[in-house]
Protein backbone atom coordinates (compact mmCIF):
# COMPACT_ATOMS: atom_id res chain seq x y z
CA UNK A 1 0.00 0.00 0.00
CA UNK A 2 1.27 3.80 -0.96
CA UNK A 3 2.67 6.01 2.08
CA UNK A 4 -0.23 8.30 0.98
CA UNK A 5 -3.19 6.25 1.41
CA UNK A 6 -2.26 5.59 5.51
CA UNK A 7 -4.20 8.39 7.09
CA UNK A 8 -7.34 6.90 5.13
CA UNK A 9 -6.74 3.58 6.08
CA UNK A 10 -7.62 4.12 9.69
CA UNK A 11 -11.14 4.01 8.42
CA UNK A 12 -12.90 0.99 6.39
CA UNK A 13 -13.64 0.66 2.79
CA UNK A 14 -17.12 0.89 3.72
CA UNK A 15 -16.67 4.50 4.68
CA UNK A 16 -17.15 5.18 1.07
CA UNK A 17 -20.30 4.52 0.91
CA UNK A 18 -20.85 6.50 4.03
CA UNK A 19 -19.18 9.21 2.37
CA UNK A 20 -21.54 9.69 -0.73
CA UNK A 21 -24.42 9.67 1.76
CA UNK A 22 -23.20 12.41 3.45
CA UNK A 23 -22.49 14.18 0.20
CA UNK A 24 -25.81 13.66 -1.12
CA UNK A 25 -28.05 14.26 2.05
CA UNK A 26 -25.77 15.70 4.27
CA UNK A 27 -27.24 19.79 3.21
CA UNK A 28 -30.75 18.27 2.91
CA UNK A 29 -30.91 18.05 6.95
CA UNK A 30 -31.16 21.15 9.28
CA UNK A 31 -27.87 21.06 11.46
CA UNK A 32 -28.14 24.35 12.59
CA UNK A 33 -24.39 25.86 13.52
CA UNK A 34 -23.21 22.04 14.39
CA UNK A 35 -19.96 21.74 12.74
CA UNK A 36 -18.97 18.23 13.78
CA UNK A 37 -20.53 14.79 13.14
CA UNK A 38 -19.65 11.79 14.67
CA UNK A 39 -21.40 7.95 13.81
CA UNK A 40 -20.95 4.47 13.54
CA UNK A 41 -22.76 2.27 11.25
CA UNK A 42 -22.43 -0.80 8.96
CA UNK A 43 -22.07 -1.76 5.51
CA UNK A 44 -23.30 -4.71 3.48
CA UNK A 45 -22.30 -5.04 -0.04
CA UNK A 46 -22.95 -7.85 -2.81
CA UNK A 47 -19.47 -8.46 -4.09
CA UNK A 48 -19.20 -8.87 -7.60
CA UNK A 49 -15.65 -10.25 -6.93
CA UNK A 50 -15.26 -13.85 -7.85
CA UNK A 51 -15.80 -15.70 -4.87
CA UNK A 52 -16.16 -13.49 -2.32
CA UNK A 53 -19.71 -13.37 -1.66
CA UNK A 54 -21.60 -10.53 0.77
CA UNK A 55 -19.26 -8.17 2.42
CA UNK A 56 -20.01 -6.75 5.99
CA UNK A 57 -17.95 -4.67 7.93
CA UNK A 58 -18.78 -2.12 10.72
CA UNK A 59 -17.25 1.76 10.51
CA UNK A 60 -17.03 4.93 11.86
CA UNK A 61 -18.38 8.45 10.21
CA UNK A 62 -16.52 11.63 11.04
CA UNK A 63 -17.48 14.65 9.45
CA UNK A 64 -16.35 18.34 10.12
CA UNK A 65 -18.49 21.41 8.33
CA UNK A 66 -16.49 24.85 8.82
CA UNK A 67 -17.33 28.06 6.43
CA UNK A 68 -14.31 27.07 3.89
CA UNK A 69 -13.04 23.72 4.49
CA UNK A 70 -14.73 20.42 5.56
CA UNK A 71 -13.99 16.72 5.77
CA UNK A 72 -17.36 13.75 5.07
CA UNK A 73 -16.29 10.41 5.44
CA UNK A 74 -13.23 9.42 3.05
CA UNK A 75 -13.26 13.61 1.57
CA UNK A 76 -11.94 16.49 2.68
CA UNK A 77 -11.29 19.60 0.66
CA UNK A 78 -12.29 23.77 0.56
CA UNK A 79 -15.27 25.31 -1.16
CA UNK A 80 -13.43 27.71 -3.63
CA UNK A 81 -16.87 29.77 -4.37
CA UNK A 82 -20.12 29.73 -3.45
CA UNK A 83 -23.18 31.53 -4.10
CA UNK A 84 -26.98 31.25 -3.85
CA UNK A 85 -27.67 27.47 -5.36
CA UNK A 86 -23.61 27.19 -6.24
CA UNK A 87 -21.02 25.66 -4.55
CA UNK A 88 -17.44 24.94 -6.46
CA UNK A 89 -14.73 22.83 -4.78
CA UNK A 90 -11.62 21.75 -4.16
CA UNK A 91 -11.45 18.00 -3.20
CA UNK A 92 -8.82 14.96 -1.97
CA UNK A 93 -10.55 11.71 -1.90
CA UNK A 94 -9.44 7.87 -0.61
CA UNK A 95 -10.11 5.39 -3.39
CA UNK A 96 -11.15 1.93 -2.08
CA UNK A 97 -12.05 0.00 -4.92
CA UNK A 98 -8.43 -2.12 -4.41
CA UNK A 99 -8.94 -6.14 -3.03
CA UNK A 100 -6.59 -8.54 -1.88
CA UNK A 101 -6.72 -11.35 -4.36
CA UNK A 102 -6.59 -13.83 -0.72
CA UNK A 103 -10.25 -12.64 -0.10
CA UNK A 104 -11.25 -13.55 -3.88
CA UNK A 105 -12.05 -17.40 -4.58
CA UNK A 106 -9.03 -19.43 -6.14
CA UNK A 107 -11.88 -21.92 -7.65
CA UNK A 108 -13.87 -19.29 -9.14
CA UNK A 109 -11.04 -17.52 -10.44
CA UNK A 110 -10.01 -21.05 -12.16
CA UNK A 111 -13.08 -21.30 -13.81
CA UNK A 112 -12.51 -17.89 -15.01
CA UNK A 113 -9.17 -18.68 -16.65
CA UNK A 114 -7.11 -17.06 -13.86
CA UNK A 115 -4.77 -18.71 -11.63
CA UNK A 116 -4.41 -17.03 -8.50
CA UNK A 117 -0.46 -17.61 -7.63
CA UNK A 118 0.24 -15.59 -10.82
CA UNK A 119 -2.08 -12.60 -9.87
CA UNK A 120 -1.24 -8.99 -7.80
CA UNK A 121 -3.40 -7.13 -4.98
CA UNK A 122 -5.09 -4.20 -6.24
CA UNK A 123 -3.70 -0.86 -4.12
CA UNK A 124 -6.18 1.58 -2.65
CA UNK A 125 -5.75 4.93 -4.30
CA UNK A 126 -5.92 8.73 -3.47
CA UNK A 127 -7.98 10.87 -5.64
CA UNK A 128 -8.44 15.21 -5.89
CA UNK A 129 -9.88 17.31 -8.36
CA UNK A 130 -12.85 19.30 -8.69
CA UNK A 131 -16.45 19.39 -7.87
CA UNK A 132 -19.79 21.59 -8.51
CA UNK A 133 -23.10 21.27 -7.23
CA UNK A 134 -26.39 23.25 -7.91
CA UNK A 135 -29.28 23.18 -5.79
CA UNK A 136 -32.66 24.54 -6.72
CA UNK A 137 -35.79 23.36 -6.42
CA UNK A 138 -35.74 20.90 -8.57
CA UNK A 139 -33.18 19.18 -6.84
CA UNK A 140 -29.54 19.31 -6.88
CA UNK A 141 -26.92 18.20 -9.31
CA UNK A 142 -23.35 17.51 -8.33
CA UNK A 143 -20.41 17.21 -10.98
CA UNK A 144 -17.16 15.84 -10.06
CA UNK A 145 -13.68 15.27 -11.75
CA UNK A 146 -11.14 13.36 -10.21
CA UNK A 147 -7.81 12.18 -10.98
CA UNK A 148 -5.19 9.48 -9.23
CA UNK A 149 -2.49 11.12 -7.79
CA UNK A 150 -0.92 8.23 -6.04
CA UNK A 151 0.23 6.70 -9.48
CA UNK A 152 -1.60 3.40 -8.65
CA UNK A 153 -3.93 3.31 -11.89
CA UNK A 154 -2.83 6.98 -13.18
CA UNK A 155 -6.48 6.99 -14.30
CA UNK A 156 -9.68 9.86 -13.76
CA UNK A 157 -12.91 10.08 -13.55
CA UNK A 158 -15.95 11.65 -14.43
CA UNK A 159 -19.42 11.65 -12.17
CA UNK A 160 -22.44 13.64 -12.21
CA UNK A 161 -25.28 12.68 -9.51
CA UNK A 162 -28.52 14.00 -9.29
CA UNK A 163 -31.25 13.94 -6.31
CA UNK A 164 -34.27 14.93 -5.43
CA UNK A 165 -35.55 15.33 -1.53
CA UNK A 166 -38.83 14.29 -0.51
CA UNK A 167 -39.95 15.00 2.79
CA UNK A 168 -42.02 12.55 4.78
CA UNK A 169 -42.73 14.26 8.51
CA UNK A 170 -39.63 14.73 10.10
CA UNK A 171 -37.74 11.85 7.77
CA UNK A 172 -35.64 12.82 4.32
CA UNK A 173 -35.57 10.51 1.32
CA UNK A 174 -33.07 11.55 -1.62
CA UNK A 175 -34.01 9.25 -4.56
CA UNK A 176 -31.53 9.91 -7.19
CA UNK A 177 -29.20 8.06 -9.84
CA UNK A 178 -26.01 8.92 -11.36
CA UNK A 179 -23.42 7.91 -13.92
CA UNK A 180 -19.77 7.62 -13.67
CA UNK A 181 -16.66 7.69 -16.52
CA UNK A 182 -13.53 5.92 -15.81
CA UNK A 183 -10.93 6.32 -17.78
CA UNK A 184 -9.27 3.05 -19.35
CA UNK A 185 -5.73 2.99 -17.27
CA UNK A 186 -8.64 3.34 -14.22
CA UNK A 187 -10.67 0.46 -15.31
CA UNK A 188 -8.07 -1.52 -16.72
CA UNK A 189 -5.83 -1.54 -13.31
CA UNK A 190 -9.30 -2.43 -10.83
CA UNK A 191 -10.48 -5.20 -13.39
CA UNK A 192 -8.39 -5.90 -16.15
CA UNK A 193 -4.79 -7.93 -15.79
CA UNK A 194 -1.35 -6.40 -15.18
CA UNK A 195 1.15 -6.39 -17.66
CA UNK A 196 3.39 -7.99 -15.01
CA UNK A 197 0.45 -10.66 -14.56
CA UNK A 198 0.65 -11.78 -17.94
CA UNK A 199 4.35 -11.75 -18.50
CA UNK A 200 3.40 -14.81 -15.58
CA UNK A 201 1.11 -16.81 -17.72
CA UNK A 202 -2.16 -15.04 -16.62
CA UNK A 203 -4.99 -14.47 -19.28
CA UNK A 204 -4.74 -11.09 -20.76
CA UNK A 205 -7.76 -8.98 -20.13
CA UNK A 206 -7.59 -4.95 -20.84
CA UNK A 207 -11.54 -3.66 -20.96
CA UNK A 208 -10.59 -0.13 -21.72
CA UNK A 209 -12.83 3.39 -20.31
CA UNK A 210 -16.39 2.31 -18.96
CA UNK A 211 -19.74 4.35 -17.83
CA UNK A 212 -21.36 2.99 -14.76
CA UNK A 213 -24.87 4.32 -14.03
CA UNK A 214 -26.42 3.81 -10.65
CA UNK A 215 -29.70 3.81 -8.81
CA UNK A 216 -29.83 5.12 -5.00
CA UNK A 217 -31.90 6.26 -1.86
CA UNK A 218 -31.37 7.78 0.91
CA UNK A 219 -32.86 8.37 4.16
CA UNK A 220 -32.19 10.23 7.04
CA UNK A 221 -34.56 10.00 10.38
CA UNK A 222 -33.75 12.61 12.91
CA UNK A 223 -33.99 11.20 16.43
CA UNK A 224 -33.65 14.20 18.33
CA UNK A 225 -32.12 17.98 17.48
CA UNK A 226 -29.12 16.14 17.46
CA UNK A 227 -29.28 12.35 16.92
CA UNK A 228 -30.05 10.88 13.50
CA UNK A 229 -30.64 7.78 11.85
CA UNK A 230 -28.96 7.63 8.46
CA UNK A 231 -29.08 4.86 5.45
CA UNK A 232 -28.38 4.43 1.75
CA UNK A 233 -29.34 1.72 -1.03
CA UNK A 234 -27.50 1.88 -3.82
CA UNK A 235 -27.34 -0.21 -7.35
CA UNK A 236 -24.56 -0.23 -10.11
CA UNK A 237 -25.49 -1.60 -13.21
CA UNK A 238 -22.06 -3.17 -14.58
CA UNK A 239 -21.47 -2.62 -18.26
CA UNK A 240 -19.84 -5.27 -20.17
CA UNK A 241 -17.01 -4.73 -19.99
CA UNK A 242 -16.88 -4.71 -16.46
CA UNK A 243 -18.96 -7.83 -16.06
CA UNK A 244 -16.80 -9.61 -18.50
CA UNK A 245 -13.63 -9.49 -16.86
CA UNK A 246 -12.40 -12.57 -15.29
CA UNK A 247 -11.72 -10.98 -11.76
CA UNK A 248 -15.88 -11.09 -11.96
CA UNK A 249 -18.60 -13.67 -10.45
CA UNK A 250 -20.00 -14.61 -13.75
CA UNK A 251 -23.81 -13.71 -14.89
CA UNK A 252 -23.42 -10.54 -12.78
CA UNK A 253 -25.47 -7.04 -13.84
CA UNK A 254 -24.92 -5.09 -11.01
CA UNK A 255 -23.71 -4.79 -7.40
CA UNK A 256 -26.06 -3.87 -4.09
CA UNK A 257 -24.52 -1.97 -1.31
CA UNK A 258 -26.57 -0.99 1.92
CA UNK A 259 -25.47 1.04 4.77
CA UNK A 260 -27.52 2.03 8.01
CA UNK A 261 -25.92 3.92 11.28
CA UNK A 262 -26.39 6.79 13.63
CA UNK A 263 -24.96 10.03 14.36
CA UNK A 264 -24.66 12.50 16.44
CA UNK A 265 -23.93 16.03 15.34
CA UNK A 266 -22.27 18.96 17.66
Amino acid sequence: MRPACLLLLLATPSLALAQQTTDRVGAEVDTRSDRWTLGIGASVRDSPYAGEGTRVRPFPLVAFQGERFFWRGLTGGAHLWTSRGFTLDALVSGRFDGFDIDDLGRAELAANGLDASRLEDRDDAVDAGLAAEWKGRAGGLRVRALADVTGTSDGYELSADYGYPLQLGSTTLVPGFGVRWMSDDLVNYYYGTLDTEVARGARAYAPGASVVPQLNLDVVHPLTRHWRLFGALEYQFLPDEIADSPFIEPDTDGTVRLMLGISRSF
